[in-house]
């Protein structure tokens, strides 16, 4: 019901900013007062105090609120068949009601056939229920000079073999600049970034420091089991062995303090492929986790000029890796704890910050509607105000 459309949370609040079906017609812009006559401020008011971020930095608040306000919403008042939406529009209030629809056999089919994995999906990571990819390649100019990489989520499926394609792509193209784009990416892979970074770096690198654990047995509390399907936890159980030992032997302990084994805490050579042009990267407050990492370790290494807005993940790290599920006793609500202190190998700030970009540009909910790219038009405008000088 509400997922169809696109959000843009600013403060307390909500506004529609795609319309893809036009469900009542409604404008991109519209804003939303109220759901069921209850103030949307309110809602968003609560649901914000739901959402922890790395630090004192909340940039990262009204990108993931806008993500998760319906989950909140329908986890406190069940899937409605209806909802009254109070609306306001360029001054004129009105009010529509919503309802859930089902989907057509046509529709159904259609998905099914959306969700079959292409050799172009498994490359770009094609995720069915938005219709997009994770993972996207292109140059932004006829003569290829300017190439450009977006990452939605580090998610890691099939990234070998994307970035290796796509940086000898780069290299044949002799492109001297690049962008890479991890505007609202949440994070994901360790491993995906350490294997990015190596096409970005121009001598050995170590991605990030040693990751602490608070004890040896706290790889054992991830819940091996958890959301197995009858099959999958049979086949677990005789696997369970093998993931008991490769888990205890995974720990070590140093000056008192105990570490995981990590690829991405040893040094790593560059690639063969690697970029040794001028790199930009785009950043805002939904770049978290696994995206702070990177950007962080670019920027202390003066890799690269990062553009856009203070991240929502912290420059310092973060405490996430993976995760031991817990049930509350009383209301029985389970909530994940993360068990590892990933950290960028960098001289930290101490700032409780997130990473802060070297040039800050904003953009505004009409930017977005408009399908207008600020941010990406001031790295445009850069490179060519340096290809102008150099041709001079």
């Amino acid at each position: 019901m509400f997922s169809r459309f696109e959000y843009y949370i600013s403060g307390d609040q909500m506004y529609i900013i795609q319309n893809k079906d036009s469900i009542e017609h409604i404008k991109p812009g519209t804003e939303i007062l109220s759901i069921n006559n209850i103030p949307v401020s309110d809602y968003i008011k609560k649901y914000r105090s739901l959402i922890s971020s790395d630090g004192d930095n909340t940039t990262f608040h009204p990108y993931f609120l806008k993500d998760l306000f319906f989950n909140f919403y329908t986890a406190e008042n069940g899937f409605d068949s209806k909802a009254t939406l109070e609306t306001l529009y360029q001054g004129e209030k009105k009010t529509y009601t919503l309802t859930r629809e089902t989907k057509s056999d046509a529709d159904l089919e259609k998905d099914k056939e959306m969700q079959k994995k292409t050799p172009e999906k498994k490359l770009n990571d094609y995720v069915a229920s938005s219709n997009s990819y994770n993972r996207s390649f292109k140059f932004l100019d006829k003569d290829s000079t300017i190439a450009y990489i977006k990452v939605k989520s580090f998610s890691r499926d099939y990234s070998d073999e994307f970035y290796k394609k796509t940086f000898a792509k780069i290299n044949l193209a002799k492109s001297p600049y690049l962008i890479i784009d991890v505007r609202n990416n949440y994070g994901g892979s360790l491993y995906e970034i350490n294997n990015l970074y190596s096409y970005l770096a121009d001598e050995p690198f170590t991605l990030i420091k040693p990751s602490q654990l608070t004890s040896r047995n706290a790889p054992l509390r991830t819940n091996y089991f958890r959301k197995s399907t009858p099959l999958e936890y049979a086949l677990k159980s005789i696997a369970y062995p093998s993931f008991f030992l490769a888990q205890t032997f995974s720990t070590y302990k140093k000056d008192g303090k105990v570490f995981y084994k990590m690829k991405a805490d040893k040094p790593t050579k560059p690639k063969k492929d690697a970029f040794h042009g001028k790199i930009f990267v785009l950043i805002n407050g939904g770049s978290f986790s696994a995206s702070s990492i990177i950007t962080a370790k670019l920027k202390n290494d003066k890799r690269a000029t990062l553009v856009g807005e203070e991240t929502g993940g912290a420059n310092d790290g973060t405490v996430a890796g993976f995760y031991s599920y817990q049930k509350l006793p009383n209301s029985e609500i389970r909530f994940p704890i993360g068990l590892l202190l990933v950290q960028p190998n960098i001289s930290f700030s101490d700032s409780r910050k997130g990473v802060v970009p070297d040039v800050t540009v904003t953009e505004n909910m009409q930017d977005i509607i408009d399908k207008k790219d600020p941010q990406l038009d001031w790295i445009k405008n850069e490179i060519a105000k340096e290809k102008e000088h150099k041709g001079q």
